[in-house]
């Protein structure tokens, strides 16, 4: 006989697995379908880094604690190692310490603080701190091992929830009571599509309608000779001038100014320093920002010296090398993330901001809600 389920969900990477733990805590019978034989995306592919500082003032800030919080609930049930927590956002550059000022003044500051060089330096002991005007220090954000955090998600949602995940299924219709895939019909009263950076096999038209693009991204494994432990997350002032949260603010118009002037070439790659620590003293290095409609393979050395040079500029860590290098694409558009409803039984859900990982949990809350007519989730409720 076969087994019908509540709710097929589309797509296995964050933010698939996100819905399918929200609406299991509901009691929903849940099946995810992927087309890739393990995680393999941008899911897996990213810093790890859970942070609602920086994110866009706002819905996206309140999804990003929201999502903090459930990964923290999350792993450690799932056994996902919180690495560190944490973000030391760095200022070398005299612009930019209003913009960290004005920050401060705003909701968003809840838990941050602007310490001195010296004070960063017994958090991150790597830092130039002979560089350093100022440093926005955040307790508000944790970072998980993205390669590893993702399987043992899914599994968790499998041994503990009891949600079903086949993979290597594509799935080629959604049409409630009916799921098409390769491997067969699924039976599915109600369906939601997480397609990532498929924007052609279901509801073209939809997805299209909302203008999105691809992203591609570099990222870095670094190796220190001698490695020193980080207890928070690294920043520079390059993401006071990309992250919504920093650079929305007037106070950011100068820096924006001059570092346009002065670094066109890390502004025309989309550049900006995000450095995170692993378990065993390797950081995670990153990154660029590429868009195109079909982004190329490839991925110039020119782009990675860039990253490290910034990389060299905050941090002293002599011997240093680079052990691994990746690529990523994510969907971007317009907004942030956008919810669709190709049908009343249907949810088209995309996050096109590459805040996936910060807001993933807070967003299915919302879409599980809306597609059962369920009062929005607190985090969604304008304030």
């Amino acid at each position: 006989m076969t087994r019908t389920y509540d709710l097929a969900i589309v797509g296995a990477g964050i933010l698939g697995l996100a819905h399918a733990l929200a609406a299991a805590r509901l009691g929903k019978r849940v099946i995810v379908l992927d087309r890739d034989s393990q995680a393999n995306g941008a899911s897996i592919r990213n810093f790890g880094l859970v942070t609602a500082t920086g994110q866009q003032r706002g819905l996206t800030w309140r999804r990003a604690r929201r999502s903090r919080d459930v990964w923290a609930e999350v792993a450690a049930g799932a056994g996902i190692i919180v690495e560190h927590r944490g973000v030391a956002v760095t200022a070398r550059l005299p612009e930019a310490v209003p913009v960290l000022e004005a920050f401060m003044a705003t909701e968003m500051a809840e838990t941050c603080r602007i310490v001195t060089p010296a004070e960063a330096a017994n958090r991150v002991p790597a830092l130039r701190t002979e560089a350093l005007k100022a440093v926005l220090l955040s307790e508000g954000a944790l970072r998980v091992e993205s390669r590893t955090a993702i399987p043992k998600l899914a599994r968790h949602l499998e041994e503990a929830h009891g949600v079903t995940i086949r993979r290597g299924v594509t799935v080629t219709a959604v049409e409630p009571p009916e799921i098409r895939t390769s491997a067969g019909l699924v039976a599915a009263e109600t369906a939601i599509v997480c397609p990532n950076d498929d924007f052609l096999t279901l509801f073209p038209e939809r997805i299209a309608a909302r203008g999105p693009t691809k992203c591609k991204l570099h990222m870095l494994r670094v190796r220190p000779e001698n490695p020193v432990a980080f207890g928070a997350a690294v920043m520079s002032d390059f993401g006071l001038a990309r992250y919504d949260g920093f650079a929305a603010l007037p106070e950011a118009a100068r820096l924006k100014a001059r570092l346009a002037a002065e670094r066109p070439d890390m502004l025309a790659n989309g550049i900006h320093l995000i450095v995170v620590q692993s378990a065993d003293g390797s950081l995670v290095v990153g990154d660029s920002h590429h868009y195109g409609a079909t982004p190329d393979p490839f991925a110039p050395t020119a782009v990675d010296d860039l990253i490290m040079g910034e990389f060299d500029a905050v941090l002293a860590l002599p011997g240093r090398r680079i052990a691994e290098r990746w690529t990523g694409i994510y969907p971007s558009g317009p907004d942030v993330m956008f919810m669709d409803t190709p049908r009343p039984d249907v949810r088209l859900v995309m996050v096109t901001g590459g805040t996936g990982a910060s807001t993933s949990f807070a967003i299915a809350e919302e879409t599980i809600a809306d597609l059962y007519g369920l009062a929005p989730p607190e985090h969604a409720v304008a304030v």
